[in-house]
This record gives structure tokens, C-alpha cells and sequence, in this order.
């Protein structure tokens, strides 16, 4: 990177807006902007964010983004012909699944139907057992005369997964090399590559997953870096994983599966920054943007992963990944009434077209964004003027939801919004409660475009005394972006009980595993001296399925200390520990961090006078005190929050924060960050 590149470019593809994030060096200022993202060709809405924010590409230093190419492709099907690879009388597993269903007592309700179908899916003679041991070897010819089949049949992406290749994956390669030499062309994953792990299912689906998406993310990333190239940007684009660090083009074609979830990770990694600049080691982050609310919680400075995930359920991604659970509440989330008369709010968006009503794109059903404009919470231009909002047609809209509970326009609009809040309450609960934190323990960090509307309402709710709202929220994601470094997870399984593991015999597996993440890092062109590597024991008691990572030294000399630490975590978990039952080890991981510079975003200094800071006054709809004449600021020049008595808006570039009557404020004037206190 050098000569005059002085631009930093952070882009998040989400559901409705391409959100756009530009820090200049030389000056330290900031700007940003959002496009309408364009889901059947996600490039095309990242040009238009580049082009609207008139950024001279040739001035690029880095270009980093999250993107929903993965996550979208799965959820609409729109998949490259795929074929799988597996050992004979395992042809069904993929389909067999564990036998569950997300809900367990509706008989309706059916698990999606696997990414390959059946007769896309063939058998070839092979065994190897549990041990490893090559019990029958492949037969070439058989796998040459698959191989010329599927090339007849215009197969683009082939999967390979043989049961026991964790242990020992030489079948496996096999038949990749002979596929490779009879069809060149055609994208191959093999699972002893994707995810050398134990369970046949979470492995199988992983690399199928890892298949189908291959071709797509690689089409996709080759067209914008030829894009990118033809407009002056020679560099690396960076893309953010599932795991919360960042790819090179080099390897997001290997780890295609990890693209799955690459956007909702950034709002993730922008929580924690955030939350940290303010001096808060715990904190929940709360991305409410125009589809979805993404919600995640950091503790002690680390954010929750978990290996159990999916995007549809039934199909698990055993790649480690940001413990983010999303539901279908956002700006453009759709109010509803089901069939027992009760008011719903989402799953059901109205997306980027037509979008809520007051867009004025088409749009004629109620959603939260038509709710907070019809209460007052929302004026009636976004962006700082750059989108006008219609307010007749969100009464419009919102009216439809008046007469049938016969109910005044306001009771409506604020019906709607006490709905979208439950349920992001319930989330917040399954989040914190459910996994053993007190929410009480925690700040609130609430960004996206709809996340300080509501920020407040749940704090209040949950008893959380703290709100952080970033100086962009409404791009808080897209700033992640900048925040994230180089990452690779390797994993391996290794199962033993405590007692009989060898400290030598564990040292050689990590030595073995670094050397293969020391590796990518160094294909991704990432300088050794910032290159960092992390060794993680998954541990259980006896007996059990679930398994806690639990962080080692390196080298190891004692696995006591790992042990303690393991019954301690155990406890916090699942509120109960046995320091008298056996312990095993279930596998290991390394994960593997190239450090990337940082930006050094510029500190806030607010000046003059809070009446130099009032934009405007407005009636806003509360609900304990219904109308309030309102004052609303322009945040930039608010001297200090404590002095802010009463009900208030403070106006933003891209959304506003409502601070409701009994709801202290103060400022933080670190890193421009606003604190609303809860008391």
C-alpha cells in the first residue's frame, strides 16, 4: 500500500441498503452514504455506493466488505448444478438429517429440502474405519467413469464427503486429483479439507454447503474485482467471514461456507469496538436494520462463537462462527394480523422495493418504519435531507391496522412498535438469560438504521442501565468492516479422556495444525511478524455431546490449569460443574489471526451552546404521556447530553435516537459516542 492511497473503504451489503463507509487519513474525516442494494447483482449496488460517495478508487488503501451474495443464494436457491461424492449405502445422509424440526409440534411444518437432490448424489466403493485404517481402497476406474457422467451432465460443483475421512482423508484425495485430471473445469471440495471433523452430517452438509456456494462467491468476487480493477483498484478486497475476520480472493473460493453469514458478522465486530472505546467489556449489540435484527453479545472483552448454526435450518455450518441471533424485526418488517386476530410484526419485510410506504416506491403495508414516522419519532427526511419520507402514506398504511382493532391512528402506530419490541426483548433473553448473563451487566449497543429508535424502550425493558449509540449507526456495520483482521480456523478431531492424553502427543497435533494456518496466512500475504496463533482444547464431561473451547498455552505444560478453567466455564454455562466426573477431550482448533492496520478514527470535541444545537421542535407520540412537544438536535453540535431535561431527538446523518421522558442522558465525549443512561 503506498504512495498518496489514503482511503479506507468499508461497504455492508444488507437486505434493503448498501451501506457505505469512507475514512480519509490525510484529513481524518469520515463520510458516508447508502444505495439500494441490488440482491440479483450485489456488485452492481456496491459501484452505486462508490460512485455516490465519489471516491477516486486509484486513492484506495483498503477495501474491505461484508456481503449477503452467500446467505441469499442459500435462501433463494439460486445454486449451480452440484453433485455429491459419498461413500456406498451413505447416499441419504444429508437427507436423513438428525431427525429434528425447528418446530417440534407442528405437523405442517417441514424441514427445507436438501441443497443436493438424490439423484444428484452418488455412491463409489470405499471404507476406511474409525481408526483410519484403508479398509478398501478406491477403485479409479469407477471414479473416471463418474467423473466423464457428470461432466455430460453439466455438472458445475462437485462435494466429496467419505465416512471416517476426518481420521484419515487419503480416499478422499484421490478421488479429487482423478476428477480434477478428467474434469478440470469444475469447482471440488473434499471434507477432509472443509472441516476434518467427527459426526457425518454436520461434515457432510458443511461441505455441501462449501459446494454449492464455491462457484457463486467465486463469480461474484472475480466480477468485482474486475470491476474494482477497471476503475483503478489493483489491491486485495477484502471479505468478512462467519468467524468475524476477513478474507483474501485467494482463499474465499476454499472456504466458500464461510461467506454464509459474512454480513451480519460486521455489526458484531462493530458492537465490541464500540462498546470498548466506552469502557464497557460486556455489552449486547443490537444491528436493527431495514430486514432484520442481528443480536450479539460480547463478555469480558470476547465476543460468544458457537459451531452450531445454519442458515436454513436442518443444514449445519461446522465452521466457527460469531454467535449472532437474528430475527425478522427491522425497519421494514410488515404489521400483521394471523389468523386468531392477533397483531404479528415480521418475519415479512417489505425489503428494498417496494419498501415501507412512506418510500413512496410502491409500498402500501404497514411496517415499523411507517409506525415511528406516524408517532413522530421519525421525521420527515433521512440522510440529511437526501430522502424524503412520506408521512400521509405511512398513516395510510398504518390505518389499515387502526380499523381493524378499532383503534385511534397513534394507538395503532404505537401497538406496532411495542410488538416489534417484544420481540426483540425475547431475543435479547435467549442471548443473555438463556446463556447464563445477567443483562443488567451489560450496555446496550443499538445501531442500524432502526436500532436508536428502539434502543431505549428495550434497555428499559431489560433493565440494561446503559445505551451506546455510535456517531453513524445507521453504518455501524459497515465500519466493522475496517475493524477486522485476517482469520483462519483450523480444526481437527481428537477424541480422548483427559487422564490418557499424552502433553507431548497434543503439542505434536498443534505444531502440525499451526504449520497449516501458518500457511494460509502467509498465501494471503500476511507478514509473519503479525501473524498470531490461538490453540483452543473443546473439552466435555463423559458421556456428553456438548463441548466448551477452552483457550491453551503454548507450548502446553500442564493440562490442570486447562482442566479448572474447563469446570469454571462449565458452571457459567449451563450453571453446574463436576470436578469428580471423568473429563475428555473432543478436538482441537488454531486459529489463526493476520493483524491489519487500524484506522484511528478522530475524537469528538462538541461546542457551543445546546440552543445552538436545536434543529426544530415536533409533537411525538408517547405512550405513558401520549403527545409531547419535543426539541430535536442536531447531535454534532449538543455541547453535553446532561444538560438535555425531558423527552428528546437527537437527529443523526442516517437515523435519529429517541430518548424517552424518564430516560437520563449524558454524553461520552470518546471516540463521539453518546451514553444514555437508564435510571
Amino acid at each position: 500500500m503506498i504512495g498518496t492511497k489514503q482511503t479506507r473503504l468499508a461497504i455492508d451489503v444488507g437486505g434493503t441498503f448498501t451501506d457505505v463507509f469512507v475514512f480519509d487519513e490525510s484529513t481524518k474525516e469520515i463520510s458516508i452514504t447508502k444505495t439500494s442494494s441490488t440482491p440479483l447483482n450485489p456488485e452492481v449496488g456496491i459501484l452505486d455506493g462508490i460512485a455516490k460517495a465519489e471516491i477516486d478508487c486509484e486513492n484506495i488503501k483498503v477495501f474491505s466488505h461484508g456481503t449477503t451474495v452467500g446467505t441469499n443464494a442459500l435462501i433463494e436457491r439460486k445454486l449451480p448444478k452440484t453433485a455429491l461424492i459419498t461413500s456406498a449405502g451413505f447416499r441419504d445422509v444429508s437427507e436423513i438429517r438428525r431427525g429434528t424440526k425447528l418446530e417440534l409440534w407442528d405437523t405442517y411444518d417441514d424441514v427445507a429440502k436438501p441443497y443436493i437432490q438424490r439423484r444428484d448424489r452418488f455412491e463409489v466403493e470405499e471404507r476406511i474405519d474409525f481408526a483410519g485404517n484403508v479398509l478398501t481402497e478406491i477403485n479409479e476406474e469407477e471414479v473416471r467413469s463418474l467423473a466423464r457422467k457428470l461432466k455430460r451432465r453439466g455438472t458445475e460443483s462437485i462435494a466429496v464427503c467419505f465416512m471416517n475421512s476426518y481420521v484419515n482423508g487419503s480416499n478422499e484425495a484421490k478421488v479429487k486429483r482423478i476428477i480434477q485430471e478428467e474434469f478440470p473445469d469444475v469447482y471440488i471440495c473434499i471434507s477432509s479439507e472443509v472441516l476434518p471433523e467427527i459426526f457425518e452430517h454436520e461434515r457432510m452438509s458443511t461441505t455441501i454447503v462449501n459446494a454449492v456456494l464455491g462457484p457463486t462467491v467465486s463469480n461474484y468476487i472475480k466480477t468485482l474485482e474486475g470491476e474494482m480493477n477497471k476503475r483503478g483498484y489493483e489491491d486485495d478486497i477484502l471479505v468478512l467471514h462467519s468467524g468475524g475476520g476477513v478474507m483474501t480472493s485467494q482463499t474465499v473460493p476454499r472456504y466458500a461456507a464461510r461467506l454464509a453469514s459474512s454480513g451480519i458478522a460486521a455489526g458484531a465486530i462493530a458492537s465490541k469496538h464500540i462498546a470498548q472505546l466506552c469502557g464497557f467489556n460486556n455489552a449486547i449489540g443490537l444491528d436493527m436494520g431495514g430486514t432484520s435484527t442481528d443480536i450479539s453479545l460480547m463478555h469480558e472483552g470476547d465476543l460468544r462463537i458457537t459451531k452450531d448454526w445454519y442458515i436454513e435450518y436442518g443444514y449445519p455450518i461446522g465452521f466457527p462462527s460469531i454467535e449472532i441471533l437474528t430475527i425478522g424485526a427491522g425497519g421494514g418488517s410488515l404489521a400483521w394480523v394471523d389468523e386468531g386476530g392477533s397483531l404479528r410484526n415480521g418475519p415479512q419485510s417489505a425489503g428494498a422495493v417496494p419498501g415501507p410506504a412512506c418510500y413512496s416506491r410502491g409500498g402500501v403495508e404497514p411496517t415499523n418504519s411507517d409506525a415511528n414516522i406516524v408517532l413522530g419519532r421519525l421525521g420527515t427526511k433521512l440522510l440529511d435531507g437526501q430522502m424524503e419520507l412520506d408521512k400521509q402514506k405511512a398513516i395510510e398504511a398504518v390505518d389499515k391496522i387502526a380499523k381493524k382493532f378499532n383503534y385511534t391512528i397513534e394507538e395503532a402506530a404505537n401497538a406496532i412498535t411495542r410488538v416489534a419490541n417484544a420481540n426483540m426483548c425475547d431475543a435479547l433473553r435467549l442471548i443473555s438469560v438463556r446463556r447464563g448473563y445477567d443483562p443488567r451487566d451489560f450496555a446496550l449497543v443499538a445501531f442500524g438504521g432502526a436500532g436508536p429508535l428502539h434502543g431505549a424502550y428495550l434497555a428499559k425493558e431489560m433493565e440494561i442501565p446503559t445505551v451506546i449509540i455510535p456517531p453513524h449507526p445507521g453504518v455501524a456495520a459497515a465500519m466493522g468492516c475496517l475493524l477486522v483482521d485476517v482469520r483462519h480456523d483450523i480444526s481437527k478431531t481428537y477424541v480422548k479422556n483427559v487422564k490418557d492424553v499424552s502433553v507431548k502427543d497434543l503439542e505434536k497435533e498443534f505444531i502440525g495444525m499451526e504449520k497449516e494456518a501458518a500457511k494460509l496466512l502467509q498465501e494471503e500475504g500476511v507478514a509473519k511478524e503479525a501473524s498470531t496463533l490461538m490453540r483452543y482444547i473443546d473439552m466435555r464431561y463423559m458421556g456428553q455431546w456438548r463441548s466448551l473451547a477452552i483457550e491453551v498455552d503454548c507450548p502446553i505444560s500442564s493440562l490442570e490449569e486447562t482442566l479448572d478453567r474447563f469446570h469454571k466455564e462449565h458452571e457459567r454455562e449451563f450453571s453446574f460443574s463436576d470436578k469428580e466426573q471423568a473429563v475428555e477431550i473432543y478436538g482441537l482448533l488454531v486459529t489463526a489471526i493476520g493483524t491489519v492496520p487500524k484506522p484511528e478514527f478522530p475524537t469528538y470535541e462538541p461546542g457551543g451552546t445546546l440552543a445552538d444545537a436545536l434543529k426544530e421542535t415536533r409533537d411525538v407520540y408517547f405512550e405513558e404521556e401520549g403527545y409531547v412537544n419535543t426539541n430535536v438536535y442536531n447531535r454534532e453540535l449538543i455541547p453535553a447530553f446532561s444538560e438535555i431535561t425531558g423527552p428528546a431527538i437527537i437527529d443523526q446523518l442516517d437515523t435519529t435516537t429517541v430518548i424517552p421522558p424518564n430516560f437520563r442522558a449524558k454524553v461520552d465525549k470518546y471516540r463521539n459516542l453518546i451514553l444514555s443512561q437508564n435510571k
